[in-house]
């Protein structure tokens, strides 16, 4: 072992054993001084970093600081290759490699290149190794990657486009990769790749690329076939090509000229299943009612479409059909809890009694949305047991003295919460399932619940209640659920989805704090309440967020008429969609609606949300609410 690494290790494993009261002042005082150092960074101060670093050696988080003045500093070459040794097995040693390949070959330093690089995710840097590998003379491996990265319907990355082209010129290349990679550009809506290949073409084959083009466009134009080369396979090709875009908008059209011209054309029986499969799907996320019958044309089916399959015969209220779907599911998938419930409904409807008793009994003692239904329909008391996990001895003290930790402390303790997590996920993907439980336990003692529910998460483990669904912000949960009439359990419940209480999250699309709310959702309850409107990051502010959500919630209620399922897919997926969902004619059980949501998320939402709810109650010590007594019949729209 390295020196420098042995006394690294050392120094953080003693730092962490010291008692607190010999070094907290010290390190309050390093905390700021790392600060200071990583401000000078920012201002390109190097003399007075490198100063100020100096009185940093012992900090845990100084390789994060030397990492954020060498990714600076490229060329330095031999502190870049020192420090790669000594802190090989932390974090910023893969982030400054990365940094420091990306800097040699844009250097062109190919041997050093190919000295350093380390196989990743990064597909950048694997395409400029096997450019390196190229141009060393190991042609043969490096076209076998450029083939993989060729067959693909995105542009790769320019640093691709040596290797790539290399490729392209090569014996390897053939009319099929061509033809191949033109097809999946468009497949992927990218049709600017497309014009660019058609150059690779042969110019017989041009004319074909134009129509393929102009039909990708113009999908109408799939129906004037009468003049198109029926028994080549390319244009067989074309023709499902134009089937799939006109499905996206006129989806009764593409399935009729499909069925009218499919046999016409020369289309081997991957591609017909593929276009099968494509126009049921389709049919099934519009609750089209032919959705069932198009699904059966599937010959293998996977598990979306085998799903899809039992959805389409629900949303037919078809019980026969419910039940043949339910046969084709896998052994596994029988045996879960979603499709057990399912399979009850089914035999109490044909008239089998005692199969559905039995099935219901048994799902009752599932802590589930579905083991709930089960209970309520035999009226069971709801199995929620509580089994913490078992910490024993200092088994969370050594945990949290190893390095790794360590650094995801003082990146908590600093406020860098992103960094934190980044760092957290690095430490514990080294550790098997019971280290996985401990860590979701040091989680919860650092006052991180999201970080402890989803590491917790990964341990497989799932009755430790207490950490899995916290209380946190109940005085703002309390109070507002007051005001608005709701259940606070609800409101946990939400609030368990939305954000699993992390106050300061931030959806990609925009969504902010507890219970995930749109700032421009926000703007319109601050005028409903009268309120000032602050700033988008007022959102952030619990008291604020808990107080907007509540009764953002309670309008969606009264829109629905007080049903908690619409109002809950509703908050999830907007009330324009739940109203495209209503019944046309008839009223729909609960259930039913709720299992034939079209959107995936929206569908284990909601049930998510009524599951927490119960949960929730058990933790408040509460009673009275049961899933079934909010799933009244859904009405028609």
């Amino acid at each position: 072992m390295n020196t420098n690494t042995l006394s690294a290790r050392v120094l953080l494993v003693g730092l962490v054993l010291m008692p607190i009261s010999v070094f907290s002042a010290d390190l309050i005082q390093q905390r700021s001084d790392f600060l200071t150092a990583e401000k000078l960074i920012s201002q390109h101060k190097d003399d007075a970093f490198l100063e100020a670093s100096s009185k940093l050696t012992d900090y845990p988080l100084y390789p994060m600081l030397q990492y954020l003045w060498l990714k600076e500093n490229l060329p330095l070459t031999d502190k870049i290759k020192n420090f790669l040794i000594t802190y090989k097995d932390s974090r910023y040693a893969e982030l400054l490699r990365s940094k420091w390949l990306a800097y040699l070959a844009q250097q062109q330093r190919w041997p050093e290149f190919l000295q350093n690089y380390q196989a990743g995710d990064d597909v950048v840097l694997e395409c400029q190794y096997n450019w390196a590998n190229y141009k060393a003379g190991n042609t043969q491996a490096a076209l076998d990657v450029a083939k993989k990265l060729w067959l693909a319907g995105e542009s790769q990355p320019a640093e691709c486009e040596p290797l790539l082209a290399a490729f392209a010129s090569s014996p390897l290349m053939s009319s099929d990769l061509i033809w191949q990679r033109f097809e999946l550009a468009l497949q992927a809506g990218n049709p600017s790749l497309a014009e660019y290949l058609r150059k690779y073409l042969l110019e017989a084959e041009q004319p074909i690329a134009n129509l393929w083009l102009t039909v990708h466009k113009h999908p109408g134009l799939i129906e004037n076939n009468q003049d198109w080369q029926h028994t080549n396979p390319l244009v067989g090709r074309l023709f499902a090509h134009g089937v799939e875009r006109m499905a996206k908008n006129d989806l009764d059209r593409a399935a009729f000229n499909w069925d009218k011209d499919k046999q016409s054309f020369t289309i081997d029986p991957t591609l017909q299943q593929r276009i099968e499969r494509k126009l049921g799907l389709s049919m099934a996320f519009k609750r089209n009612l032919n959705a069932y019958d198009r699904l059966t044309k599937v010959i293998n089916p996977d598990e979306e479409v085998r799903e899809s399959r039992i959805r389409a015969a629900l949303l037919e209220q078809n019980w026969r059909h419910v039940n043949d779907a339910l046969a084709g599911l896998t052994a596994e998938e029988k045996q879960t809890p979603h499709w057990q419930y399912w399979q009850a409904r089914a035999s109490a409807q044909l008239g089998d009694v005692v199969q559905s008793q039995s099935i219901y009994d048994k799902l009752a003692q599932d802590r589930s949305f579905y083991g709930f239904l089960a209970a309520d329909t035999l009226n069971k008391a709801y199995q929620i047991p509580d089994r913490p996990v078992p910490v024993l001895g200092n088994e969370l003290q050594t945990l949290e003295q190893q390095p790794d930790f360590v650094v995801a402390y003082e990146l908590v303790q600093l406020g860098k919460n992103l960094e934190a997590q980044k760092q957290w996920r690095y430490a514990t993907k080294k550790l098997n399932k019971p280290q996985l439980m401990i860590a979701a336990k040091l989680a919860q003692k650092w006052l991180l619940p999201q970080t402890a529910i989803f590491t917790l998460a990964k341990a497989d483990y799932w009755d430790d209640m207490e950490l899995r669904f916290p209380i946190n912000y109940f005085g703002q949960v309390e109070t507002n659920a007051a005001k608005n009439n709701l259940d606070p359990s609800l409101v946990l419940g939400l609030i368990r989805q939305e954000s699993v209480f992390d106050k300061d999250v931030q959806s990609p699309v925009g969504a902010k704090g507890l219970m995930q709310i749109m700032p421009k959702t926000g703007q319109q309850i601050a005028v409903d309440l009268n309120e000032i409107w602050r700033s988008d990051n007022s959102l952030l502010d619990p008291d604020v967020n808990v107080r907007y959500g509540t009764f953002y919630f309670k309008q969606l209620l009264q829109k629905f008429n007080g049903h908690v399922p619409l109002a809950t897919a509703a908050y999830n997926a907007g009330p324009h969609n739940v109203l495209k969902w209503l019944p046309a004619i008839n009223n729909m059980p609960a259930d039913i609606w709720i299992e034939t949501i079209p959107f995936k998320e929206t569908r284990k939402y909601v049930s998510s949300v009524l599951t927490y709810t119960m949960v929730y109650q058990q933790r408040l010590h509460r009673e009275g609410l049961r899933v079934k007594n909010l799933l009244p019949d859904v009405g028609s729209g």
